[in-house]
């Protein structure tokens, strides 16, 4: 299915006019249906390399890095290629192929290396595919109400977040300790998502001359207006502990059994369902930067609701909710706020330049954080991020300002 946008006017359809496009909806199902996947492994994974694979926070600390920031490699590759040829889909597939693939290659592997070289392949897909998604989203779409798109496509991607865990909780209820039943399962659901972008999502061609497009992407990523944000992404990214480490926290907290573990991911991912769409349309209204910022103050919150003397049911809620919070306010905000800076041909390239920082940053704070907790304990390692994260807002407010301003 091939829809050329090149010298067409815009459309109802296409999202204009304060409506969601077509293409925003059959992008967020693909996200969804690989959500489940994904969230499916991710919500064990924590416990799989803990408690069955055997290794230590900081060996932990290193393979969460990967999962977090490994798509960095490749995070530029796809938003140049999918703006170089014009054809941000084709991409986008490529990567989500290699994604659902990963999945059924968790089963045989048992080892340190192997699991790293398949988490890795999965995170390679991922950064691949991102940048052309979120290029087709923003190409298909209002400026005027990126902030919704983003946050329609983000809350149906949400539903595959809070759905994906849930399965892997009713697999592990019926089978305890089955996690080669959630590996085959969530590759079923990868599959199921890459059939559809393949065969219903539009193929959307945007943008000119890949030279021009090539001189456009290194002036303004080189830009004033770009460096700005991306050093206040970079701020507050490397203070950003993973979730992986929060719900260790939790577990370990209130010695929670194994089986209720992915039941996390479902609170956290239940409360970022709820929060996308009013949290993006209000971004739309205040300013998106002002909604970043506000999203890292309640991951502050987290990290001392998590780290704090007080345990208990009430208070692990309050993490679920608080980090959910946090990423309605960050993530789709974040592609929204950078869209604008450049320009339709180097849009792509800009999502991607953000997203890179962000993947980088993460997998140092993963590796720091594997180090802390290791030295100084679970409890003292949250309060300390969550100071530092707490001091670096203000500068993070004052970098991100300019950006607003020319968005």
């Amino acid at each position: 299915m091939y829809v050329s946008m090149r010298n067409r006017p815009a459309s109802p359809a296409d999202g204009h006019g304060g409506r969601v496009a077509t293409t925003v909806l059959l992008l967020g199902v693909v996200s969804m249906l690989t959500d489940v996947s994904s969230e499916m492994v991710a919500a064990v994974l924590p416990l799989y390399l803990t408690a069955q694979v055997g290794l230590g926070y900081l060996a932990y600390g290193f393979v969460d890095g990967l999962y977090q920031g490994v798509s960095a490699v490749v995070r530029i590759a796809g938003g140049y290629a999918g703006d170089r040829g014009g054809r941000p889909k084709r991409i986008a597939a490529i990567g989500y192929g290699v994604s659902a693939l990963s999945r059924i290659a968790l089963l045989p592997a048992h080892g340190f290396a192997a699991v790293t070289a398949v988490i890795t392949a999965d995170r390679l897909g991922k950064g691949l595919r991102t940048a052309p998604r979120d290029a087709l989203i923003a190409g298909a779409s209002d400026p005027a109400t990126l902030g919704r798109a983003f946050g329609v496509h983000r809350t149906l991607d949400t539903v595959g977040a809070v759905l994906g865990p849930l399965a892997a909780f009713a697999l592990l209820m019926v089978v305890p300790g089955s996690y080669g039943s959630v590996f085959v399962t969530s590759f079923a659901f990868g599959v199921v998502g890459f059939t559809v972008l393949v065969l219903f999502v539009p193929d959307l061609r945007i943008g000119g001359e890949a030279r021009i497009r090539l001189r456009r992407v290194v002036q303004e990523v080189g830009r004033a207006r770009l460096r700005r944000p991306l050093a206040a992404t970079a701020l507050l990214g490397v203070l950003t502990v993973g979730d992986g480490f929060l719900y260790l926290a939790v577990q370990q907290r209130d010695d929670l059994a194994a089986r209720f573990f992915p039941l996390l991911y479902v609170g956290t991912n239940v409360a970022y369902l709820a929060l996308a769409l009013p949290l993006g349309r209000l971004a739309d209204r205040i300013g998106r930067a002002r909604v970043l910022v506000g999203g890292h103050l309640a991951l502050v919150a987290a990290y001392v609701a998590a780290g704090g003397p007080f345990g208990g049911i009430a208070a692990t809620v309050a993490v679920l909710l608080l980090l959910g919070t946090f990423y309605a306010a960050t993530d789709g905000v974040l592609a929204a706020l950078v869209s604008r800076l450049v320009s339709a041909e180097a849009r792509g390239s800009g999502i991607a330049a953000a997203q890179t920082v962000v993947s980088l940053t993460r997998f140092a704070a993963a590796i720091g954080f594997g180090g802390l907790w290791t030295l100084i304990g679970r409890a003292d390692a949250l309060l300390l991020v969550a100071a530092l994260l707490a001091a670096a807002l203000p500068v993070a407010w004052w970098l991100l300002r300019p950006a607003e301003a020319t968005a």
